[in-house]
C-alpha cells in the first residue's frame, strides 16, 4: 500500500477522534477521489506514491479555482472553505519549485538538448515535465520554457 494514502488515512482517523472537521471531510474527499482513481479501467490496481500525490495536486487545484470563483462572485465564506481545504491538501505536497528553479532546470535541459527556438517547445517540455511534476504548476513552466526559447 501507498505510503502516502496510510499517512492519508491514519490523520484521517485522527481528525475524526479530534473532531477537526475541516481536516475530516478534506480527507475523505481527497481519499475518495484515490479509490475511485484505484477501481477505474478494467480491473483494479493499487495506486503508488506518485499516482497519489498527482491526485493531491488535482485537488489542491481544484480548492484553488474555486476559491478564486467564489471569491469573484463575492462569496467570501465560501471562498475561505476552500482555502482552508486548499491547506489541508497542501500539507501531503512536496513543496513548490520556485521559478528560478524551474528556469534553471529548463536551461540545463535547453542546452544539454542543443533545443532552439519555439519549435523545440514540445520536446524541452516532455523532459522537463517528470521533473517538476507534482511541485510546479505546469503553465508557469510552459510561460518559462517559452520565454527561455523565445530568447
Amino acid at each position: 500500500m501507498s505510503e502516502l494514502k496510510t499517512q492519508l488515512e491514519a490523520d484521517m482517523r485522527a481528525a475524526l477522534k479530534n473532531k477537526d472537521k475541516v481536516t475530516l471531510n478534506t480527507l475523505r474527499m481527497v481519499l475518495t477521489a484515490v479509490k475511485n482513481e484505484e477501481v477505474s479501467g478494467s480491473s483494479s490496481h493499487e495506486l503508488q506514491d506518485s499516482d497519489v500525490q498527482r491526485i493531491l495536486t488535482k485537488q489542491a487545484k481544484q480548492r484553488r479555482e474555486a476559491a478564486d470563483a467564489f471569491h469573484d462572485g463575492g462569496r467570501t465564506e465560501q471562498a475561505e472553505a476552500e482555502l482552508a481545504e486548499e491547506a489541508v491538501i497542501k500539507k501531503y505536497l512536496p513543496e513548490p519549485l520556485t521559478e528560478s528553479e524551474i528556469t534553471e532546470m529548463a536551461q540545463t535541459i535547453i542546452s544539454e538538448g542543443g533545443y532552439e527556438g519555439p519549435k523545440d517547445m514540445g520536446k524541452v517540455m516532455k523532459t522537463l515535465q517528470p521533473q517538476v511534476a507534482g511541485r510546479a504548476d505546469g503553465k508557469t513552466v510552459s510561460q518559462i520554457v517559452k520565454g527561455l526559447l523565445a530568447t
